[in-house]
């Protein structure tokens, strides 16, 4: 701000205010070095910001509306403004139209005269609404439309998207960018520092795509450096209450975790994945697209895409989510040649390396979902999880 005190108001009218300008400002460092100058462009700054109080602050000014300024006629700069300079500024309206506004501005130091202009300021309806407990940092940016509720607080480095909307008490704090129409709900934990004994301060990130949702009590840590410095979460995702989310994982889009769920560290979840309640993933593990993980499992390896996957040390695979493909709109085709590589995995005596080769050279099997499955299990680092359900643990996961 280049106001630091208002002296005098006539509502819809007239303003006065006061800039005291000392050596110590920012600008003055550059402009110039030795001889120190307030720029003209930053006088008239300081006139619009002035100018920008007396039509927000009038009676029919719209609801949380946004002054800007639109052109500048007829800016004349009568004397240098120099550090210890006491600048007043008067503004005074002259014609204004629901969405636009004239004013004429005066800066003075002491009686002289030093600039004045003619200021065109164009006004628009903002639609943000932030509570008046919400703690926002005004460095912070916060997009149209969305809504800051009660006692939430936003950092300074933080960027909300349009039409988001924040819960009472929320937290979002670090580098952390959301995307637009997301729904954070109240005492959720976003962007704050990872859980990492190895983290020393370092500006790390969280990237948010548009249209997630993090219910109750969800906390999201940032990244690491160490672990490449970005925590990225997708689009469209559901976190229900209590989702635990480590640093540097990336979170693809579509994806549910139910109440409870844990990502360790590093870990990457892809496309349409759901990971029940309860279920924990350690850290550097991926849980592959369409994957279904069960409630309160414990996953160590990589978890198949396309596969069932469901128990605690060790977890095992069920075979093909049958369900969850069919519901996303998989053909019977594609769901059967799946099925079919699956028995090569889990039913076959074949070990992993002859298993995937019989299915690469079974032609029937063709397809881009059963090729995705074999190139996950050759990237794998930690190994996958291939170890067939008993038949009790199938009897009784069976219809999951």
């Amino acid at each position: 701000m280049f106001v630091d005190r208002i002296t005098e108001h006539e509502a819809g009218q007239r303003l006065v205010a006061v800039k005291n300008v000392t050596v110590n400002e920012e600008f003055f460092q550059g402009h110039f070095p030795g001889t120190p100058v307030m720029p003209g462009v930053l006088m008239l700054e300081s006139l619009s910001q002035v100018a920008a109080i007396l039509l927000l602050q009038r009676d029919d000014a719209p609801p949380n509306a946004r002054a800007y300024l639109r052109g500048v006629n007829d800016a004349k700069f009568r004397r240098q403004v120099l550090p210890g300079d006491r600048l007043r500024l008067e503004v005074s309206v002259g014609r204004r139209r629901a969405a636009l506004a004239r004013a004429h501005g005066a800066a003075y130091v002491g009686d002289q005269l030093v600039a004045e202009a003619e200021l065109l300021l164009g006004l628009v309806a903002d639609r943000t609404e932030i509570h008046p407990t919400a703690i926002v940092h005004q460095r912070a940016f916060i997009g149209e439309g969305t809504t800051i509720g009660p006692h939430a607080t936003v950092g300074p480095n933080v960027r909300i998207g349009a039409n988001c909307r924040i819960g009472a008490s929320a937290v979002i704090d670090g580098w952390t960018e959301i995307g637009d129409e997301t729904e954070i709900y109240p005492l959720a934990s976003i962007g704050l520092i990872p859980q990492d004994l190895k983290f020393k301060g370092e500006e790390t990130k969280l990237v948010i795509g548009r249209r997630n949702i993090f219910r109750e009590f969800v906390t999201i840590n940032r990244g690491t450096r160490g672990g490449g410095g970005v925590t990225l979460i997708g689009d469209r995702n559901v976190f229900m209450a209590y989702v635990h989310v480590a640093h540097d994982c990336h979170v693809a889009n579509d994806v549910i975790f139910g109440p409870h769920a844990t990502l360790g560290g590093h870990v990457t979840v892809e496309d349409y994945a759901n990971i029940s309640a309860g279920s924990a993933v350690h850290q550097f593990c991926r849980v592959g697209q369409h994957g279904f993980i069960g409630g309160y499992s414990v996953i160590t390896k990589d978890a198949l895409p396309f596969a069932r996957t469901v128990g605690s040390r060790p977890a095992r695979t069920f075979g093909t989510n049958t369900i969850g493909l069919t519901r996303r709109g998989f053909s019977p085709e594609v769901v059967d040649k799946l099925k079919r590589a699956f028995r090569y995995l889990l039913q076959s005596k074949l070990n992993t390396t002859r298993a995937l080769q019989q299915i690469q050279q079974d032609g029937s099997l063709v397809c881009t979902e059963v090729q995705h499955l074999i190139d996950f299990i050759r990237t794998s680092q930690r190994g996958v999880i291939l170890r067939r359900a008993t038949r009790r643990t199938d009897e009784v996961f069976g219809d999951e």
